[in-house]
């Protein structure tokens, strides 16, 4: 079991480097293992490419027969961008399989694991499950609901101001809490803030990280009626990865002119004279968009988790008081009354960052 628990700590390490360019598809790693020794390893390293199992047989070739396989998640057995990965684990010549979890997605859920028991192969599952659901947490609800998994991020003062009284919002946090925000950026395959963030801070939402060039996300605006300027940084810059959601109201001479500039427009129904955010998500896991990192601002954050559409929760808190009876905070809206309404939080993990404490938990 010790033994077991090595190598798929292996698996799910190499699982991790395809954060940001294999979704909507999950994150897999896969280890070979012979007579105590590893001869070869892999992982899925973009989506529509080979797959973690297929990587690592081939780095093994001949010395896979008999040997192990560990895997943090289940192998397909279903044509699809590529061929069925049970088919070459048959070929190849394992003996034993080893997996972390089942895969939730209907096409799967079982039939890899039954595939290969049926043809004398020996599979365990279940080794460090939870690390492997983990791990795959984004790919898990998208896979069973068809809506994009939810991480609200943002950043505050130890007296919870989000900005100054005047809307100055940079630097909140330090530099190796933003370094964190933009790997958080590079994982997932879209990041939203509302109109009022794009009109005060002008941001550009992108990838900022040195070495190894990563996949930016689609950038997603919730603006109802348009308000943001065309010469807006977001439109700027790679505007095909730019979309606004906005509703009927806006204005259909504005809607040809950022598509004219390469941006998306989403016409999504309205609510309480905002986008129906209910709508939006839903519209977005048709597009194939498995995670979003919601950005800001305060009245989008309250109704993403008024709705329920927050998954986790990621806060970074910063030694700054800003103070400011007006300043604003992460969460507006019209709020809550009773504190046994309170939205809560389970699972807490608190470490430090710098000089800043990160946060992070998954709505009850």
């Amino acid at each position: 079991m010790i033994t077991d628990s090595k190598y798929m700590r292996r698996a799910l390490s190499l699982a991790g480097r395809g954060a940001g360019f294999v979704s909507p598809n999950p994150l897999v790693g896969a280890v070979v293992v012979k007579d105590g020794k590893i001869v070869g390893e892999g992982w899925h390293k973009e989506f529509g490419g080979p797959h973690a199992e297929v990587n690592a047989l081939g780095s093994a070739a001949e010395q896979a027969e008999g040997a192990d396989l560990y895997i943090n998640l289940e192998p397909c057995s279903h044509q699809g961008k590529t061929p069925p990965c049970t088919d070459m684990i048959l070929r190849s010549g394992i003996k034993k399989v080893i997996i972390g979890m089942k895969d939730p997605n209907p096409l799967v859920n079982g039939k890899g694991i039954a595939f290969l028991r049926h043809h004398g192969i020996e599979v365990h599952t279940g080794i460090l499950e939870i690390e492997s659901k983990k791990l795959n947490e984004v790919f898990i609800k998208f896979i069973t609901t068809h809506l994009p998994f939810v991480i609200f991020k943002y950043a505050m003062t130890i007296d919870g101001k989000i900005a100054t009284v005047d809307n100055a919002s940079r630097w909140i946090t330090g530099e190796e809490s933003r370094k964190i925000v933009h790997r958080l950026r590079s994982n997932m395959s879209s990041v939203m803030v509302g109109a009022d963030t794009v009109l005060y801070d002008d941001p550009l939402l992108n990838v900022r990280l040195e070495g190894k060039q990563r996949r930016s996300p689609l950038k997603i605006i919730a603006d109802s009626s348009l308000r943001i300027p065309l010469d807006a940084k977001i439109l700027a810059n790679e505007p095909q990865l730019c979309l606004i959601a906005a509703t009927e109201k806006a204005d259909k001479n504005k809607v040809l002119d950022i598509r004219k500039r390469g941006g998306q427009v989403l016409i999504c129904a309205e609510k309480d004279k905002r986008v129906d955010l209910p709508d939006l998500f839903a519209r977005l896991g048709k597009m194939d968009i498995d995670g979003v990192l919601l950005e800001g601002g305060s009245t989008l954050a309250f109704s993403a988790l008024k709705e329920g559409l927050v998954d986790k929760v990621i806060a970074f808190v910063a030694p700054k008081i800003l103070g400011g009876a007006s300043a604003p905070t992460a969460v507006g809206g019209s709020g809550i009354a009773a504190m046994e309404d309170a939205i809560n939080l389970r699972d807490i993990k608190i470490r430090k960052v710098g000089s800043d404490l990160m946060i992070e938990g998954y709505i009850i």
